[in-house]
């Protein structure tokens, strides 16, 4: 059964209703190995022209692939720049703008991602490509990161010398293209992700100097109050890092400036992605947000108030995508409960927050249950069956007092028991005490 948009899924039997598509091949009349190898190629590059063709279908993937043509002639002449230069730190704004390059295709994955509908094999739809692209994005980001590092260490030991002349041209060209990809171009994914996730490190110190300009210049609180967007301000403070070591290597002479810039850069690039990271990470484990177990705590208490309701078994809830949540229930009901109002109830309650929710229903059948679950295990074992003997009363004589029958007792068993009375010495009820004559510790015998 299908309720609004998500799946509803009734089960009586104990079994999921769930369809799963499978793949169906069919024979046809000419083999695969006739078949040209230029059909074959044809087959890779499907997807890829599929892509192309989804994103020149629409007017934002148009301008989207407009600002990657940019992004990549820039980051083209940024890195040849970086061979005259031999500068570290421009090297690391180069990699700024790489990623950039991979903020614009997660914006194309989201345009993909939204045109296409749900498939037998990704029944719940493709959101999680978006998941998927900022958490490479972000990863790949402090990848580039940790080579600047290992590379700015080195030349410590190893110093070079520094061409200062290209450095304020490389600064200016990074970061016209950074602030042009993030400001022009519309990102949900990135959007979502840098709303939702922690502050990094380096926003909280911009609101700590924010609040201070603001109790100087209240003016400036409607500019400066507000959570900064930590792409920019990792891209402002990359570019002050170029500026600065231009301005130490062209007037000081100071090589090693260089190099702390770019040590520099890259810590603030890991400080700024490793929020969106673990993020983006948590969703792809699939775990439940933490902002939202009290209200779905909440939900299922309400849900289990309904008439027909018993218990709730097996609940899992997870982030599907941005901003879209998935779950699957099952459902104790009575045996007498109308299945489909119960299941309209249920669903009810939970889809204004689980978008995708499967609910599935089986009866209450305990006797059925109990018997199943004693005949399968095999753990508890009847005890060994006793032979009986038979029963013969000819033998039993009663010896209760006035019936008139008495044990046979021979001559020998007569004369044992007599011997055993003379033998028994009567008992006295004399309590227990302990005798005078035992010797204490610490006293004298008397005697």
């Amino acid at each position: 059964m299908h309720v609004g948009n998500g799946v509803a899924v009734v089960d009586m039997g104990g079994m999921d209703a769930r369809l799963r598509g499978t793949n169906q091949v069919f024979a046809g009349d000419i083999d695969e190995s006739m078949q040209s190898f230029q059909r074959v190629g044809a087959s890779r590059y499907q997807p890829v022209r599929e892509f192309l063709r989804i994103l020149t279908r629409s007017s934002k993937g148009r301008k989207l692939l407009i600002y990657l043509v940019i992004n990549l002639a820039s980051t083209a002449i940024l890195l040849a720049w970086c061979q005259v230069s031999n500068s570290m730190s421009l090297t690391a704004l180069a990699y700024l703008t790489v990623f950039d390059l991979f903020y614009l295709l997660t914006s194309a994955v989201s345009i993909w991602s939204y045109s296409r509908c749900p498939s037998s094999v990704f029944s719940f739809g493709y959101e999680r490509f978006e998941v998927l692209a900022v958490f490479t994005s972000t990863m790949l980001a402090q990848l580039g990161s940790f080579f600047i590092f290992k590379e700015s260490v080195e030349r410590i030991f190893e110093p070079h010398h520094i061409h200062e002349g290209k450095l304020p041209l490389g600064a200016a060209l990074a970061i016209l293209v950074h602030s042009l990809i993030i400001y022009s171009s519309e990102n949900l994914p990135f959007q979502h992700v840098i709303q939702a996730c922690s502050s990094s490190w380096l926003q909280e110190h911009m609101a700590d100097v924010s609040e201070s300009l603001c109790h100087v210049m209240p003016g400036l609180s409607r500019v400066l109050l507000p959570r900064s967007n930590p792409l920019t301000l990792l891209g402002c403070a990359s570019t002050f890092c170029v500026i600065a070591t231009y301005i130490a290597v062209d007037i000081k002479n100071y090589q090693g400036a260089d190099v702390t810039a770019a040590l520099c850069m890259a810590i603030f690039t890991i400080g700024t992605m490793w929020p969106m990271s673990s993020y983006t990470g948590r969703i792809l484990l699939q775990t439940t947000p933490s902002h939202i177990i009290g209200q779905l705590d909440k939900l299922l208490r309400e849900a289990c108030t309904l008439d027909g309701v018993l218990e709730f078994r097996n609940e899992h809830f997870w982030t599907l995508g941005f901003g879209k949540m998935a779950g699957t229930v099952h459902v104790r009901v009575r045996r007498d409960a109308n299945d489909q109002l119960v299941l309209a109830h249920v669903y009810s309650r939970l889809a204004p927050m689980i978008s995708q929710l499967t609910i599935q229903i089986f009866k209450d059948d305990w006797s059925r249950s109990s018997a199943y679950h004693i005949i399968n295990n095999t753990s508890v074992a009847p005890p060994p069956i006793t032979p009986i003997k038979p029963f013969n009363a000819a033998a039993v004589q009663p010896l209760l007092p006035g019936s008139g029958y008495l044990p046979n007792l021979t001559a020998g068993t007569t004369n044992s028991l007599k011997a055993a009375s003379h033998n028994l010495q009567p008992w006295t009820s004399t309590p227990y005490s302990t005798p005078l004559s035992t010797p204490m510790k610490g006293r004298s015998n008397p005697s």
